[in-house]
């Protein structure tokens, strides 16, 4: 399906090199476009630094599929997709076939394995703290007596939640974590590295110092991901990324992501499974790195729906409505449906996702999740009620 690479010479190393500088992609002249089969990756169109369908602004990972494409010798298709939908994502364009790789899962073999296998590692992504330049912050004590903006139920908040001596400044994003930051409502910023390293670049003129940080549930290694079949492809893969390593490098100074020696945080409470962390809607191509498929033995029918509506929801609906529907803002806490509508609870929700509420920002699902999907999102609502109205 793919050509041999092996006797293609210093030239193609050359035309690797200059990549970054060409938009188009370049076949290499042994072989014509139609003689090769393209490399089809999985993208989102929205979803900056990462990915985006415009020419002028492809993406991270768009241009490391590009790059990697002209190593291997061949064209290059993309099959766009909201990554919002978390690990729906996944199973409907790589594990059905409609891709043959996705570029900036994590390594882990916890992420939908056996299913996905992995390349190695071309980079780290992860949390990072934001400050003003010349700021000397290195790990937690570094944070003492300072304002700290973090994102909501994000792992940076988890984090610091017990410590009295750092002012928590929550926020809902990591946009309103930058704003706080740049309207002095916040010393600190600690939250999504590469969206911050983006906004940092394209809407603060660079003024920020950003350092990436590690530790449980801070950052990981990311890969390309493929179907568990496609290993042939997954090992010629591997072969080149060595010589994309300039390249890859490169790239990430020119969407703005952290680098350098990253601060080290103890150990960290764990986070929900599917526990978003990015942008929004966009992000889950990095934002379910942290998620897990649920493990075990088998349960009841009823306690299986539960998990299956758990999984749905905080791989599409945490990132308005809170992980797990954990929410401070009460006209989006979901927890409050049966206060609310008492027994017309189930007959709120089927309208609602079904039909949206679109001046209100809820798009309409029916399109998306099927009605027994459906039924499980709200098995999972169901046990999380709270007849509270404090």
């Amino acid at each position: 399906m793919r050509p041999n690479h092996s006797g293609i010479g210093a030239s193609r190393n050359r035309a690797i090199a200059g990549l970054l500088t060409c938009a188009a992609l370049i076949v290499p002249v042994s072989l014509r476009a139609d003689e090769a089969q393209p490399l089809r990756l999985c993208a989102d169109p929205t979803n900056l630094p990462f990915s985006s369908d415009s020419p002028s602004q492809p993406g991270f990972y768009v241009e490391i599929g590009q790059a990697l494409a002209q190593a291997l010798g061949r064209p290059i298709a993309f099959d766009w997709y909201k990554s919002y939908f978390g690990k729906r994502t996944l199973r409907v364009t790589l594990l059905g076939k409609q891709c043959d790789a996705m570029i900036g899962l994590p390594r882990s073999e916890d992420f939908m394995g056996p299913a996905v296998i992995f390349s190695n590692a071309f980079a780290k992504q992860g949390y990072a703290l934001v400050a003003a330049k010349g700021q000397a912050l290195d790990g937690i004590d570094g944070l003492k007596g300072k304002r700290v903006a973090v994102q909501f139920a994000s792992t940076p908040q988890n984090l610091l939640a017990s410590r009295d001596d750092i002012q928590k400044v929550t926020v809902l994003s990591p946009e309103q974590g930058m704003q706080a930051l740049d309207q002095g409502k916040a010393d600190v910023a600690f939250i999504w590295g590469p969206v911050a390293g983006w906004l940092n670049k394209t809407s603060y003129g660079d003024r920020y110092q950003i350092q990436l940080t590690e530790g449980e549930g801070l950052s990981w290694d990311a890969a390309i991901g493929f179907a568990k079949t496609s290993t042939e492809l997954r090992d010629r893969v591997d072969a080149v990324l060595p010589q994309l390593q300039g390249t890859i490098g490169a790239l990430a100074v020119k969407y703005g992501l952290p680098t350098g020696q990253p601060a080290r945080f103890g150990a960290t409470r764990a986070m929900p499974a599917g526990t978003t962390t990015g942008t929004g809607p966009g992000a889950t191509q990095t934002a379910n790195v942290v998620a897990t498929e649920t493990k075990g033995d088998a349960a009841a029918p009823a306690a299986e729906a539960v998990g299956s509506g758990k999984e749905i929801f905080n791989g599409t609906c945490a990132h308005c409505h809170g992980p797990d529907a954990i929410q401070s803002e009460r006209k989006i806490d979901l927890r409050l449906l049966r206060h609310r509508y008492g027994d017309e609870m189930r007959e709120k929700f089927w309208t609602t996702v079904h039909e949206g509420r679109p001046t209100k920002g809820m798009p309409a699902w029916k399109e998306v999740f099927t009605d027994e999907q459906f039924d499980h999102i709200f098995s999972f609502l169901v046990t999380v009620q709270s007849e509270s109205n404090d």
